[in-house]
Formats: structure tokens, C-alpha cells, sequence
């Protein structure tokens, strides 16, 4: 357990230092001194499972500060040493993501109870198995489809197989996959979670998707474009990590934009699938799609090509485009206009629409095979490029 211990007192600290550091300590404890507008820095080069932070040798110390902090690193642990323990004061360190107050006289009894409360909280959200598997759709052009499938994918994976299965709106700007299966507005959207991130946990979490099943459930985009921008990266990790905790399959709709918050999705999936089409404009976007993927440093083993309105005997043959992106087509989905568009006209997914059409069977066929495949995390390590 990585632990940064803080105060302007040097005597506090060399008292947090006898008590942390001793003889096979399962601490890693750096020791800082400094106010709390240096927090931020040394959390962030520090990266600790737990900041202890002094404010009882300071004058008050604004909490708003620390809040600065906790928002960005939600999984990190807080225990405040302070003078005050008033109601209005706990209920304020709460609020700003501190877990524990340790009012003075400092012991070594009450620091350690309160590190290893911290400790077993850490272990029990970090060691839940299984962890649920991350699939991300992303259109290589628009139009592709991509949203359809990852929608109705998800939805046959939830009827057939019994998963748990949630979907992540992640085209923050424009997304609307909730729309493809259900004609309920969404009373929240990513965006209202991630101005509530201190408060994720699964209630809230459940209470701000669009459910479509008892077991399958959508987190809406946001309603404005404007509010895009309040989802933040260290946002997308909170909601992964609890996502992946309580569901089989976390769904992942893409946007083609990759920012920041993008990136780091990509980073975090078991499996990209770019979707495209057998005209020469999305092979072409395929490929300066899976060159900056390549860039990202993404294995061949995490991206899966699917074709979308796959028809045989046109003018561009799968063989072409295989051999244009030099990488093989690992699902086809054959081309079914009338029941598609039905589907999405209606807000229907297609199974219910069309149960024996084509594209139902595709998608059937693709979930037993998602279903019955073993969990293999990979990942990708360039998203800090991009932050």
C-alpha cells in the first residue's frame, strides 16, 4: 500500500514517521512537507493509495482544496488529521472525499486502525473477481453502424447468455445509443456522473442508467455537447472500476474523436471492434484508424475487424479488404435493410423486431461466442500522451 503523509510540522511528521515506519512495515510511506495547495503535485507524482494529511499545526485549512484532489484520483483513501470534529466540519470533510478525522493527541493505535481500515477497503474493491470484460465499438466512418451493433449486441448478450451486461455512451459529444432500443430520455447522463463522481458507488450508478433489462442497462451521453467537457479521464477510470465490478460485459460506444477521455477508454478494453463497410471510403478510414491504434501501441490481438451490410459477389470482396488492411474480418454482419431500419425507427432492438432475420442470427452467434471466451485483460500506454 503506497501511502504520502503531509504536513507544515516537520515534529507531526517524524511522529507519523515512528508509527509507519517500522521493522517489515507492508507500507510504502513517503514523507512531505507542505501546505495543501502542494497537494495536488505530490499526489500526482506520487500516485498513493492513501494521503494522510495534517491540518492541525495550520491555520483552517480550506477543504475545497483537497477537493481539488480527491476528484481527480476517487479510488485514493483520505485520513485528515485536525483539531475540529464538529459535526458541520466531518460532514464537510466528507463531502470533499476524506474517509477518516483523527482529532488529536495523535497515537499510534488510532493512525494504524485507521491505515488499515483504509487498507482492507483498497484490498476489497481491487481484488473482486471476476472482472467484468470491456468491448469497445468505434465506426471507422460515419455511418458504419458501430452503434447498432455495440446496442444490440449488448442486448442480445443479456438475453441469451443471462450477463450482466452494461453500455457507456462514450460519444460524449453526439451519442444517442439509448435511442436504438428504448423511447425513455434518460434522467442522467455521464455527465451527471461525473459531477457526482465522490458519491459513485453501484445505487448511484444503477439510478442514472436507462434500464432496458433487469440485466442490461445505458449510461446516456450527455443531452448538450456543452457538457462533454466535464468528463474527465480520472472520471472514466471511477466508472470502469465500478462498472467492471458489477457487470460481465462493460460495452463501450466510441466516438471517432480520440481525446483524452477516448484514449483512455481504449486503453482500459479487452477488445476494440472497428466497424466498416465494403466501399473504398471506410476501408481507407479503417486504415488510418488501425495505423493510430498501431501508434497507441494496441496489439494485433485487441482489435477486431467487423463488416457491417456484408453482401456476396459486390464490387469489393472481403478477400480485398482483408488484404488492403492486412488483417483479417473477424465478424460479418449480413446486410438486412428493412429489419434494421425497423429496428431503429421504432427504438426496437432487432430481436424483438425481426427474431429469425439475418443480422439477429449474426449477432446471436457472435454473443455465445463472446460469452463462452475467457477473460484476458490487455491493455494499452500511451493515453498519457494525450492528457
Amino acid at each position: 500500500m503506497r501511502i504520502v503523509a503531509m504536513s507544515q510540522n516537520q515534529p507531526i511528521l517524524d511522529e507519523l514517521r515512528r508509527y509507519l515506519v517500522v521493522e517489515k512495515s507492508p507500507f510504502e510511506v513517503t514523507f512531505s512537507n507542505g501546505d495543501i495547495s502542494q497537494v495536488g503535485i505530490v499526489v500526482d507524482q506520487r500516485h498513493p493509495d492513501l494521503l494522510i494529511f495534517d491540518t492541525t499545526s495550520s491555520i483552517p485549512t480550506p477543504l475545497t482544496e483537497l477537493e481539488h484532489v480527491t476528484s481527480r484520483y476517487p479510488s485514493m483513501a483520505v485520513i485528515l488529521l485536525a483539531q475540529s470534529n464538529s459535526p458541520e466540519f466531518l460532514t464537510e470533510a466528507m463531502r470533499v472525499g476524506v474517509r477518516e478525522v483523527i482529532p488529536p493527541p495523535l497515537s499510534s493505535q488510532k493512525l494504524l486502525d485507521a491505515v488499515f481500515r483504509a487498507q482492507k477497503r483498497t484490498a476489497l474493491t481491487t481484488t473482486r473477481a471476476p472482472k467484468g470484460k470491456v468491448l469497445a465499438f468505434i465506426a471507422c466512418k460515419g455511418g458504419s453502424g458501430a452503434t447498432f451493433l455495440a446496442v444490440n449486441l449488448g442486448h442480445i448478450l443479456a438475453t441469451s447468455s443471462g450477463k450482466r451486461v452494461v453500455l457507456l455512451d462514450l460519444n460524449l459529444n453526439f451519442g444517442n445509443a439509448s435511442l436504438f432500443v428504448s423511447d425513455h430520455a434518460p434522467a442522467n447522463t455521464i455527465a451527471d456522473v461525473a459531477s457526482n463522481i465522490q458519491r459513485l458507488d453501484a445505487s448511484l450508478l444503477t439510478s442514472s442508467m436507462v434500464q432496458i433489462l433487469p440485466n442490461f442497462s445505458i449510461l446516456a451521453a450527455p443531452e448538450s455537447p456543452e457538457r462533454a467537457s466535464e468528463v474527465k479521464p480520472e472520471h472514466l477510470d471511477a466508472l470502469m472500476d465500478l462498472a467492471t465490478t458489477h457487470y460481465d460485459f462493460v460495452i463501450l460506444d466510441m466516438s471517432r474523436t480520440l481525446d483524452s477521455v477516448s484514449v483512455r477508454a481504449l486503453d482500459r478494453t479487452d477488445v476494440i471492434f472497428p466497424v466498416l463497410q465494403e466501399t473504398l471510403p471506410f476501408i481507407r478510414d479503417a486504415k488510418r484508424l488501425l495505423a493510430t491504434f498501431h501508434a497507441l501501441g494496441y496489439g494485433r490481438e485487441k482489435i477486431n475487424l467487423i463488416v457491417n451490410r456484408y453482401e456476396k459477389g459486390g464490387d469489393i470482396r472481403l478477400e480485398d479488404v482483408e488484404s488492403t488492411l492486412g488483417m483479417q474480418v473477424t465478424h460479418t454482419i449480413p446486410n438486412s435493410f428493412r429489419a434494421v431500419s425497423a429496428s431503429v425507427n421504432q427504438g426496437v432492438p432487432v430481436m424483438k423486431i425481426a427474431p429469425h432475420d439475418p443480422v439477429t442470427k449474426a449477432l446471436l452467434q457472435w454473443a455465445k461466442t463472446l460469452s463462452t471466451e475467457p477473460n484476458v485483460k490487455q491493455g494499452g500506454w500511451l493515453a498519457k500522451m494525450f492528457n
